[in-house]
């Protein structure tokens, strides 16, 4: 851990909106909080809560952001921390307001519901988008997957829908049509799975349609910012290979006809 400087209080700066269509309540308010040991900007935010009074001394609301599990499982109090995408949960002030300061922003690419808290629906409305799930009925409900294959699979499925990778993309926007890394590894780990398989045809042209495979820019920003550390380049560059296997096999069956 970084080593403490500075005073035992920090600033914390949160950009604020009272709802999604209140964008004439857009505004930074400033509060002071104790550093406490190990404090995190997750326990910065709850002590603003407990007494939500800005440093020039205006009483104002709670500020608003997700927070279910405290510990690093949910991946809901993703926001952006001096402009970085991070985890409030996990966020040291120790190392982020090192000179006592810290700015909090909602993230940027989801609908915003109020202060620091985003909707992201559409991360599952793209999951359902390109079939990103295993879709078989009780006909197959003996199909079990073997330790080797959950072994293989873990990594790809500790995903918490946080929303970090699509933050960092560059190619992701919310009025976009791309789905995301979220959503393409999603794929991939559903793809692995002996279920899943069954639909993998359907799945795969939908990775080829509009907002699919395609649109992913290559720039591996989300691999760098993903808090469980999911190898999401490597999850795209299968389901890139995957589809270009099936585009250049349906070619070829159709040349034959």
């Amino acid at each position: 851990m970084a080593e403490r400087r500075g005073s035992d209080k920090v600033r914390v700066r949160v950009l604020r909106q009272d709802a999604f269509d209140r964008k004439d309540t857009r505004r930074w308010e400033e509060f002071e909080v104790a550093r406490g040991e190990r404090a995190t900007v997750l326990s910065a935010l709850r002590a603003i809560q407990r007494a939500p009074r800005t440093v020039d001394g205006r009483a104002v609301a709670p500020v608003a952001w997700e927070t279910p599990c405290l510990e690093h499982a949910c991946g809901v109090c993703t926001m952006l921390v001096n402009g970085v995408v991070g985890q409030a949960c996990t966020s040291l002030l120790d190392v982020v307001a090192p000179k006592g300061r810290v700015s909090l922003a909602p993230l940027g690419k989801f609908p915003l519901v109020r202060d620091l808290w985003v909707d992201r629906q559409r991360m599952t409305d793209d999951v359902k988008r390109v079939r990103a799930f295993v879709g078989y009925d009780g006909a197959t409900d003996a199909l079990r997957e073997s330790p080797a294959a959950q072994a293989e699979r873990l990594l790809l499925a500790s995903c918490t829908s946080c929303g970090a990778c699509l933050e960092a993309c560059p190619q992701y926007h919310q009025n976009g049509a791309y789905v995301g890394a979220a959503a393409i590894n999603q794929a991939r780990l559903v793809g692995l799975h002996e279920g899943g398989a069954l639909d993998r045809g359907a799945r795969l042209d939908a990775l080829m349609g509009d907002g699919g495979i395609a649109s992913c820019g290559k720039a591996q920003n989300c691999v760098e910012v993903c808090p469980q550390g999911i190898p999401l380049t490597e999850s795209l560059g299968s389901v890139a290979r995957d589809t270009s296997k099936r585009l250049l096999f349906g070619w070829l069956l159709g040349a034959r006809r």
